[in-house]
């Protein structure tokens, strides 16, 4: 069996690898390391979880043993595609090189330019970064990758799916020709073969386990769930997450609990924390300090299920995770692999449940396609479609308070309206018109409003049945007790000039609506809704006339009519 004592590794590298406590490399360390001990281009092709951090650390701490860095101009540059999985590998570089003076410089985003321009400008020895902030870096005129002697790119096929390789592809036109190329990916895809075919030359290739496959000391299972109804289904899938992990009982000393969504992970570690689970959300929209400090409490221990987007699911290296919870069956098959590959490592046994709702289907059948094996199925602990019944709906994250419902306006009831009497008739057939509204009868609703229209067509056709009635004989009026109005019996009433009055009636000579005829005036006498009524048993209203009309026009239009 090989050993790292083998490996013709410099003697202070492979003193820290014993302080590390490991002896035995595993397979893809033991292929990788002797090429890239020999300034061989190396493609690595190995599962997660198979240590292919250490095959890229150790062979390059033991070739930058000489040389000195300058200031501006790293030696060595790592691309990592996640903060995480970049801390990660400064992690290492700091176990593995602790007997030696290579220095370091991490650059990724959420922590200050300054410190790291200050660290660029001492010289370092190996330069670990994400693309991006390498990028921000270069074009600052911050970093020169002239003198670069060994380029790293680990998890390649996770920079694929971030949408790095067009940042990847201007990077490697950075560094020179001259430089040895470490390319580390856990899957094959054709993107990134077209890439180390353009930029590794005659490279070393180490395959330890066909790609995309899952480790066999992982027990792999999936519930099959479907929701009671719309509304229900995302609290009962959580539910059922719960009943899960208390099925396992005291063997989920920890877990991972990978969601599809940022939003589903906060609302699935606030729902375990409010049954009393030790649980904290980590994602990409969190400040990086915040989660550093997550990670550190779950390798710790102090945190017992982290609730996580996939930008935990490559390449971060927590040895004494026991179970992986997949709460959504991942989009891309391949993220299956990397997600389950956080447990089970180092030859440890691991557990893998995933849940599948209806919409995941299809996703489950790539899965199952990329690993070529039918991945088993488990008891639903939920039964058969029965919504949560020891849950209160305060329990739940997304359940509605009954302790505050919502306020609602309400409105008295409306008065109701006295019913009107029929109109009586006067003595002279026509029916009176109905008296003003009252401010008494305000809440009662108001009349539809006609419009000009309708009242104008309305008017014309009551003034047409009107003249065509049989006339009525008319009462002589009382007379008054007005003492302006009063005359003398034994003489005639003096006729009074016409007045036409522009401004509707209202000036000298204006006709009294109210007061009756003038003495046998042939004025028409126009009530409020445009109608009249017999005076002297003929029609006044001249159709097509207001009341501005001069009298003597009036007159002539009387007698044709009455003709």
């Amino acid at each position: 069996m090989t050993k790292f004592s083998d490996l013709n590794l410099d003697p202070k590298v492979l003193k820290a690898i014993a302080d590390t406590g490991y002896e035995t490399p595993t397979p893809i360390q033991a292929g990788a390391i002797p090429p890239a001990l020999e300034g061989r281009d190396v493609l690595g092709i190995a599962q997660t979880g198979t240590g292919k951090t250490a095959s890229f650390t150790l062979p390059m701490i033991h070739l930058l043993g000489r040389g000195r860095a300058r200031a501006r101009m790293p030696r060595s540059l790592v691309l990592a595609p996640t903060r995480e999985l970049a801390a990660q590998v400064a992690e290492n570089f700091d176990a593995y090189a602790k007997y030696t003076k290579l220095t370091k410089a991490l650059l990724i985003g959420g922590t200050s330019f300054k410190e790291q321009d200050q660290l660029i400008d001492k010289g370092v020895d190996v330069l670990i970064a994400t693309p991006g902030r390498l990028i921000d870096h270069f074009e600052r005129g911050k970093l020169i990758l002239s003198d670069v002697k060994v380029m790293v790119i680990d998890e390649a096929d996770r920079m694929l799916d971030m949408g790095f390789i067009p940042d990847i592809e201007r990077i490697f036109q950075m560094t020179p020709f001259t430089r040895q190329t470490l390319f580390f990916s856990a899957t094959m895809a054709p993107e990134i073969e077209r890439i180390t075919n353009t930029f590794l030359s005659n490279p070393a290739k180490i395959e330890v386990a066909r790609a995309a496959t899952t480790g066999a000391n992982i027990k792999q299972g999936v519930v099959i769930f479907q929701g009671s109804n719309k509304t229900k289904a995302d609290s009962e899938k959580r539910e059922l997450l719960r009943r899960l992990i208390a099925a396992e009982g005291d063997a989920c000393s920890n877990a991972i609990i990978f969601c599809n969504r940022k939003s589903d992970v906060d609302v699935v570690a606030k729902s375990l924390k409010k049954h009393g689970m030790n649980a904290e959300p980590i994602h990409g929209d969190l400040d990086q300090s915040h989660r550093t400090r997550t990670l550190e409490g779950f390798r710790e221990g102090s945190i017992r299920f982290l609730v996580a987007s996939d930008v935990a699911a490559r390449g971060l290296d927590i040895p004494a995770v026991t179970h992986v919870f997949n709460f959504d069956v991942p989009s891309h098959a391949e993220d299956y692999v990397h997600r389950i590959g956080r447990t089970g490592r180092a030859g440890r046994s691991g557990v893998a449940i995933m849940i599948c709702a209806p919409r995941d289907e299809k996703n489950l059948a790539d899965v199952e396609r990329l690993v070529q094996s039918p991945i088993p199925r488990l008891e639903n602990l939920l039964g058969d479609v029965t919504p949560p019944t020891t849950t209160s709906p305060a329990d739940d994250v997304d359940a509605p308070r009954e302790d505050k419902p919502r306020r609602t306006r309400t409105r008295g009831p409306r008065k109701a309206a006295a019913p009107s009497p029929a109109p009586e008739a006067d003595q002279d057939g026509t029916v009176a018109a109905p008296d003003a509204p009252t401010a008494e009868a305000s809440d009662t609703p108001r009349p539809e409003r006609r419009t000009r229209r309708s009242r104008t067509r309305r008017d014309a056709k009551a003034d047409t049945a009107a003249s065509t009635a049989e006339p009525v004989p008319a009462e002589t009026p009382a007379p008054t007790a007005d003492a302006a109005t009063v005359q003398d019996p034994g003489t005639a009433p003096a006729a009074e000039p016409a007045q036409n009055d522009r401004r509707g009636g209202r000036g000298r000579g204006q006709n009294d609506r109210n007061a009756g005829n003038r003495g046998g005036n042939d004025r028409p006498d126009n009530n409020r809704n445009g109608q009249s009524r017999d005076r002297g048993g003929r029609q006044d209203t001249i159709i097509g006339m207001g009341d501005d009309t001069p009298e003597f026009i009036a007159k002539s239009f009387q007698e044709r009519s009455n003709s």
